[in-house]
């Protein structure tokens, strides 16, 4: 067998050890392994790089981001950020019709900006905004699908664990990554509006309106979320303007959500602990995935996969927008059986040097991929936001919650479009850092 068959045949054998439940990051540690022992007939060079590897990406100074954003998001969490979100979005939407389901997808928006992973934004979310949808007597569908669409800003809207690997596994600058998702996050917003606004405008009895508050107490609820503001505000701005890197922003940002919490009082001994038990028990976890990945792709590349694809890609003599319409229908393909992460990590080391050798920008098809995952997050028949909303809402049937989802999907259907037909969306505010 050659070492290209052997490439070839390392993805089904790894989707293989996945859906038998092996972790992830052992799975792939394992195929590439044994792959590059394969190919080049020694374990040798893979003991080497095993070393090497796992004290390069545990001592990494950019990798750092990640438990630094990780432990911002459990401070925030704890600091009830989320709820005074939800509060002030609620206090003025609330009176119209969906207003509170468009409260919850602001309020997802806001909680993303200082968490940094859409699992963690669903789960959050649907604790503080489900009880308020159902007191206001919205549909279980409706509400449901709402806070599983709304989470997945979690991976875009900056800071984004998603996008530090993505990062880290092509040498892209994160601080560029983070600045450019900020557009497409806010279109996000919009159009999922824009999709509340169709399903309550199909069906009134959905999303009911409430009773409009007087505005002191508008105003009230607004004063009470200025500090998450604040705190994004200092993370984007600081490494928009050069001031700080983005893992001096990420230590910033951890600091800022600690003393938040303190100032709050939300924070015991006890409560502290296992936020730092968390935060180090997730880190360690997405550590260990990335290394696996590492490992993988460099067997990949040892056998010639990318290469081949390159040549495939020439043969059939499409054109560099035909190469990108069908990578997009891959992941649409992809992430209805993998979850966010094992996508980005499979993929990437074979598409990236592809769309890079296209001409296109490392930077806008970083975003681009995290758009396609979001997608996935909400899609049959993993859906894994939606997997983790039911679990507070453990009685309403799942295919509910999925076509409740419909207008969402689509709605992020027509942001793809929007991006891949206007990269300057993208790319105009990193073209402006350091100016």
């Amino acid at each position: 067998m050659t070492s290209l068959e052997l490439g070839l045949w390392s993805f089904p054998v790894l989707l293989a050890l996945i859906f038998l439940r092996l972790p992830i990051g052992l799975a792939m540690l394992l195929v590439g392994f044994a792959g590059t022992w394969l190919v080049t007939g020694s374990s040798l060079p893979i003991l080497a790089q095993l070393k090497s590897l796992t004290y390069d990406t545990f001592s990494s100074y950019s990798l750092s981001i990640v438990p630094l954003f990780l432990l911002m998001g459990q401070f925030a969490t704890r600091g009830g950020l989320s709820q005074a979100l939800f509060k002030a979005a609620e206090t003025w939407l609330g009176h119209r019709r969906g207003g509170v389901a468009m409260a919850a997808v602001g309020a997802c928006a806001g909680f993303g900006a200082i968490c940094g992973s859409s699992l963690a934004t669903a789960a959050t979310m649907s604790r503080v905004a489900l009880p308020e949808l159902r007191r206001y007597g919205y549909s279980g569908g409706f509400s449901t699908a709402t806070l599983a669409a709304g989470g997945t800003l979690g991976i875009l809207i900056p800071p984004s664990v998603i996008m530090v690997i993505y990062g880290s596994m092509t040498e892209t600058s994160i601080g560029a990554l983070f600045v450019a998702g900020i557009v497409p996050g806010l279109i996000g917003v919009l159009f999922y509006a824009a999709a509340v606004r169709f399903t309550v405008w199909r069906d009134p009895e959905a999303g009911p309106a409430g009773p409009k508050l007087p505005l002191r107490e508008r105003l009230q609820a607004v004063r009470e979320v200025w500090i998450v503001l604040g705190l994004f505000v200092l993370i984007i701005g600081g490494i928009y303007l050069g001031v700080f890197t983005p893992t001096e922003a990420a230590g910033m940002g951890a600091a800022g959500a600690f003393l938040i919490a303190l100032f709050k009082r939300t924070l015991t001994p006890a409560s502290f602990a296992r936020v730092l038990v968390e935060t180090v028990q997730t880190s360690a976890m997405l550590m260990c995935v990335l290394v696996g990945a590492l490992i993988f792709s460099n067997f990949v590349n040892v056998a010639g996969v990318p290469s081949k694809v390159v040549a495939l890609i020439d043969w059939f003599g499409l054109p560099p927008i035909g190469v990108i319409l069908l990578i997009i229908v891959f992941y649409l393909i992809l992430g209805c059986v993998f979850d966010s992460l094992a996508m980005i990590l499979l993929t990437v080391p074979i598409f990236f040097p592809l769309v890079t050798g296209l001409g296109y920008d490392p930077v806008w098809f970083g975003i681009l991929i995290v758009v396609a995952v979001e997608i996935s997050l909400i899609t049959p028949p993993i859906g894994m936001n939606i997997f983790i909303i039911r679990t507070v809402l453990s009685d309403l049937p799942v295919t509910t919650i999925y076509r409740g989802v419909v207008p969402f999907i689509l709605a992020d259907f027509l942001r793809l479009a929007l991006i891949v037909a206007l990269p300057a969306l993208i790319l105009f505010l990193p073209a402006q850092m350091g100016n």
